[in-house]
């Protein structure tokens, strides 16, 4: 556990580089820089950057430059709740440097309603407990309104925090959690340098909910390639239902070049899965998991199947249904939606044999002399740039 900070100047409101996808319309207050851990073999990053914790009281400066602009942008929509492009731009006239910045984020959120936070970077509940109660409560002082404050953590972390002080930290506000799972194997936790065990990451799920807290865990299909793929799967399921999260979000493997498992994969350690192994794999997860009564999410743009989430178990045999009708597929017709959903044209599986709905992806395979042969080497290269 990071006990203190290195003492520096105030510098003005900042911001870290990402944000779940759930988070696109939470105001980003950030509480530490880069990740603790930054280990992880298959994650693009704070690779090259320090991992630092802010002073407190220059999170709740930043807080403060926030309220500020809200308050004023509350001032100048007054009843009608509109503001002109005239008084932004005459107000912005005498904003420079950080507090630009602040502006934007607030101007941002002030856009999207204002009703969620999110606490940046990788793992801001390293800090002491302490001070994330008093960045809440600062927080909640400010924004009284807001319905959600969230953060990412990792499960070596929370399994390390007392349930009394993760129960004052709820209480101060923090109601959710993303916690970075990936997969609950602990051969491939150890293959890919995730610094977690299947027993902590029950543990610091377990801990989370009985604090009062949502939680959101991560599972990254593909994440044991080739070789540990069934236990991936199996182990992984066995971990949720022992810990029944409120919601599972998938995100497919990508290995981009900067990763230090593309090495693995470049010389063939790491065997990469294809959609098809891909596809088999989450169905064998979903198959497993039991006992769940919270939701699956598969809310980003590198996953296969946009239509596979739902509530469970009500809606289990309908997600397992979408990737057999994949898995049932021509090979041809596998490749249409591959292309076409990766993208973005598709967003169902059916997409891939309607007429019009595939006559452009026809186009584009043939253009790019894409084949069922080679479609996943192509897929590889596409998700890449997402990352």
């Amino acid at each position: 556990m990071v006990t203190s900070e290195k003492k520096e100047a105030y510098t003005g409101f900042e911001q870290g580089p990402i944000r779940p996808p759930s988070e696109a319309q939470s105001l980003l207050i950030r509480v530490s820089r880069n990740c603790p851990w930054n280990k992880c073999t298959f994650c693009p990053v704070y690779k090259s950057d320090r991992f630092s914790l802010r002073a407190v009281e220059h999170v709740k400066k930043d807080i403060d430059a926030v309220a500020r602009h809200v308050h004023e942008l509350q001032r100048m929509a007054g009843d009608s709740g509109r503001i002109s492009r005239a008084d932004i731009d005459a107000y912005m006239a005498d904003i420079s440097g950080p507090d630009r910045q602040a502006f934007h984020a607030a101007l941002n959120w002030f856009a999207v309603g204002m009703a969620s936070v999110f606490l940046q970077d990788a793992n801001s509940l390293i800090i002491k407990p302490a001070d994330m109660v008093s960045i809440l409560r600062h927080l909640k002082s400010h924004f009284p309104w807001v319905s959600r404050i969230t953060s990412y953590a990792r499960s070596h972390t929370i399994a390390r925090i007392s349930d009394s002080d993760l129960k004052e930290i709820a209480q101060a506000g923090l109601n959710r959690v993303h916690i970075g799972m990936e997969s609950a194997s602990d051969e491939v936790l150890a293959l890919v340098a995730k610094g977690t065990t299947k027993e902590q990451h029950v543990k610091a799920g377990l801990k989370v909910v009985n604090a009062g807290m949502e939680l959101s865990e991560y599972v990254m299909p593909g994440l044991g390639g080739r070789a540990l793929s069934e236990a991936h799967a199996r182990e992984t399921a066995d971990a949720l239902n022992q810990i029944n999260p409120h919601f599972i979000r998938l995100r497919t493997l990508a290995i981009p070049g900067s990763v230090p498992l593309y090495e693995e994969f470049r010389t063939g350690r790491f065997e990469k899965l294809t959609d098809y192994e891909a596809a088999e794999e989450i169905l064998l997860f979903l198959e497993c998991l039991e006992g769940i009564t919270g939701y699956v999410k598969s809310d980003h743009i590198l996953n296969l199947f946009e239509e596979v989430e739902g509530k469970l178990p009500e809606d289990k045999e309908k997600m397992m249904q979408v990737i057999r009708s994949f898995l049932q597929m021509a090979p041809r017709d596998r490749m249409v939606y591959q292309v076409g959903r990766r993208l973005g044209y598709f967003r169902r599986v059916e997409d891939a044999v309607s007429e019009t709905a595939r006559s452009e992806i026809e186009k584009i395979t043939k253009s790019h002399a894409i084949t069922p042969e080679n479609v996943d080497q192509f897929i590889d290269t596409m998700m890449t740039r997402y990352i």
